[in-house]
C-alpha cells in the first residue's frame, strides 16, 4: 500500500491510498482458506471443495469483506505511521472508478487533535462556598412535606372553590364536538392551583361549586405529545361531584410514623442529610464553574471544527427545543437566532476544555474502570425498552463514539476532583441564595464579540453557557472499520418511550421529548 498527503492545513490532513489489486486477491485467497474447511457440498468429504467452487459460490461476499479489511488495516497504518490523533471519525471512501481485479484508491480526510502542552497547575486557586443547613431550614422543609400529605375533607356544598380546594369531577374531552381518546375520566381528583392540568383548565374551575355542571374551552399546548391534540382548541363537559378542603397537618410523632419512619427526630435527620447533600452538589457546580473559568483563560489551542460543530449542533437543538415552549415561539427562534455567534463560542468553549481536561486526566492517570463503565451501560440502557437492550449493549461495543460518549461525563467529573486536590482551595461560608447567585453570575458565559444592548435573554442560554459540561474529547476511541461501500450508519434501538398520560392531565409545562436516534434495521 502507497499513501500520499493532499492536504495539511491546520488540524485538517487528506491522504490518497492505493492498495494495489495483489494485497486484495492475498486477503480473499487467505480467506478461502480459512472457511474452505469449514463447507460442505454434496459431492465432496467435509472440508475437501475445492477453493474455485468456494470462490464460485461466495465470491462476492469475500471480496467485499476482504475490501474493507484491507482498507481498515491500511487506514490504520497511515494513521500509525503518520502519528495521527482523529478527533472524530475519519471520511474514508473509495473511488467510484474502482473495479474488482483492479487497485484499490482511497481517499482519508480527517481531522486531528491538537498537541496540547502540559497546563501548568500550580497555580489554581479556588473558593469553596459553604451553605450551613440550619434548624429553620429543616423544620421548613418538614412543613412543606405535611403540605405534601393534605388529608382533604368535604366542604359546604355552598363553598365555590379556590386555589388549594380539591375537586372532584368526571370530565369528557371533545375535539370539534367529538369524544377523543383519553379525554374521559370519572372521580378524578384536581386541587386548583397545582397546575397538574393543561393552562386554563383549573382557573375556569375557580368558583365552582359541588354540583355544578360547566363546559370549559381549553387549548393543547403546542408540544403536547398527543400530535392529534397538540395546539388544538377543545371543550371539556365538567361535572363537579364535590368541593374539599385541606385538613389541618399536625407535625408530631403520628405524622412521621405514617410516613413509615420511626419519628420526628429521624424525619428531621433524613431531611438535613437531604439539604446538606443539594447544597453540596450547588457548592461543587460553583466550584466546577470556577475551575473552568481559569482553566478557560489561562489556554487557547486551536480545536477541530468537527467537534465544534458537534457540541453546536447539540447547543442549537436544546435551544430551538425550548424556545418552542415559549408563549411565542416565533420571538423567542428569533431572539436565540441573533446570538448565533455566541452560541457557538459557547460550544467551542466546550470542546477546548473537553480537550484540556482529557490531557490533564490523562497525564494524572484518570481513568474509568470497566466495572463503572458497565454501570453507566446499564444506566444508560434503561432509556429503552427492555427487549432492545442487549441491541444496546452491542450498539455500544461496536460503536467506539458512543461508548465514548457514555464514558465522558464520569471521566470528566474525576478529572475535575483531581484538580479540587491539587488547587489551594479556601472556604467561605455563605447564604444559600449568596451560593445560588454565584451560580448564576455570567462570569462563565464567553464575551460576545460585540456589545449588545441589554434584553431578556433567550431561552436556556444561561443554563447553556454556564452548564459547563466540557467533554474529555480527546480521550476517543480508535476509527471505526473502513468500508468497501459505504454502509448505513449503524443506529441506536429506539429509546423508550414514556407512558401516555389522561389527555387532559398534563404537566403545564413539560421538557421536551429527547429525540430518540432511530430503530436499527
Amino acid at each position: 500500500m502507497k499513501h500520499t498527503e493532499t492536504s495539511n492545513e491546520g488540524l485538517k490532513r487528506a491522504y490518497t491510498l492505493t492498495i494495489p489489486a495483489k494485497e486484495i486477491e492475498a486477503r480473499i485467497d487467505s480467506e478461502i482458506k480459512k472457511i474452505a474447511p469449514q463447507m460442505k457440498m454434496p459431492g465432496f468429504r467435509p472440508g475437501k471443495v475445492p477453493a474455485n467452487l468456494v470462490r464460485k459460490m461466495h465470491g462476492e461476499q469475500l471480496h467485499a469483506q476482504s475490501l474493507n479489511d484491507v482498507i481498515r488495516e491500511s487506514v490504520d497504518s497511515v494513521m500509525t505511521e503518520n502519528k495521527l490523533r482523529p478527533a472524530m471519525q475519519p471520511k474514508v471512501d473509495l473511488s467510484e472508478k474502482y473495479e474488482e481485479g483492479g487497485d484499490a484508491e482511497v481517499t482519508l480526510e480527517l481531522e486531528i487533535l491538537p498537541e496540547i502542552a502540559a497546563p501548568d497547575l500550580k497555580g489554581l486557586k479556588l473558593e469553596k462556598l459553604t451553605v450551613p443547613v440550619t434548624d429553620k431550614q429543616v423544620d421548613e422543609a418538614v412543613e412543606n412535606v405535611a403540605k405534601g400529605q393534605k388529608n382533604f375533607e368535604d366542604a359546604p356544598k355552598s363553598r365555590k372553590a379556590k386555589d388549594g380546594d380539591q375537586l372532584i369531577i368526571d370530565f369528557l374531552g371533545k375535539l370539534d364536538g367529538e369524544p377523543f381518546e383519553g379525554g374521559k375520566a370519572e372521580d378524578a381528583p384536581l386541587e386548583l392551583g397545582s397546575g397538574q392540568f393543561i393552562p386554563g383548565f383549573e382557573k375556569q374551575l375557580t368558583g365552582a361549586k359541588t354540583g355544578d355542571e360547566k363546559v370549559i374551552n381549553v387549548t393543547f399546548p403546542a408540544d403536547y405529545q398527543a400530535e392529534h391534540l397538540a395546539g388544538k382548541d377543545v371543550t371539556f363537559d365538567i361535572t363537579v361531584k364535590a368541593v374539599k378542603v385541606a385538613g389541618e397537618m399536625k407535625i408530631d410523632e403520628d405524622f412521621a410514623k405514617s410516613l413509615g419512619l420511626d419519628s420526628l427526630d429521624k424525619l428531621k435527620e433524613l431531611l438535613r442529610g437531604q439539604l446538606e447533600q443539594e447544597t453540596a452538589g450547588m457548592t461543587r457546580t460553583a466550584m466546577k464553574r470556577s475551575l473552568l473559568d481559569q482553566l478557560a483563560s489561562g489556554h487557547d489551542f486551536p480545536v477541530p471544527e468537527g467537534m465544534v460543530d458537534a457540541e453546536f449542533e447539540q447547543i442549537w437543538q436544546q435551544l430551538q427545543q425550548e424556545a418552542a415552549r415559549e408563549e411565542d415561539p416565533a420571538a423567542a427562534l428569533k431572539e436565540v437566532e441573533a446570538e448565533k455567534d455566541d452560541y457557538r463560542s459557547i460550544a467551542e468553549r466546550r470542546v477546548r476544555l473537553g480537550l484540556l481536561l482529557s490531557e490533564i486526566g490523562q497525564g494524572a492517570g484518570v481513568e474509568v474502570s470497566q466495572q463503572e463503565m458497565q454501570m453507566l451501560m446499564q444506566q444508560a440502557a434503561q432509556q429503552y425498552p427492555a427487549e432492545q437492550r442487549e441491541q444496546f449493549f452491542k450498539f455500544v461495543q461496536d460503536e467506539p463514539m458512543a461508548a465514548a460518549q457514555i464514558r465522558a461525563p464520569l471521566y470528566e467529573d474525576k478529572v475535575v476532583d483531581h484538580l479540587f486536590e491539587t488547587a489551594d482551595v479556601k472556604e467561605r461560608e455563605v447564604t444559600r441564595d449568596e451560593l445560588q447567585a454565584a451560580i448564576e453570575a455570567e462570569e462563565t458565559a464567553p464575551a460576545p464579540k460585540k456589545k449588545a444592548a441589554a434584553k431578556k435573554k433567550a431561552p436556556a442560554k444561561k443554563e447553556t453557557a454556564k452548564k459547563a459540561d466540557a467533554k474529555p474529547a480527546a480521550k476517543k476511541a480508535p476509527a471505526k472499520k473502513a468500508a468497501a461501500k459505504k454502509p448505513a450508519a449503524k443506529k441506536a434501538p429506539a429509546k423508550k418511550a414514556p407512558a401516555k398520560k389522561a389527555a387532559a392531565k398534563p404537566a403545564a409545562k413539560k421538557p421536551a421529548a429527547k429525540k430518540a436516534p432511530a430503530k436499527k434495521k
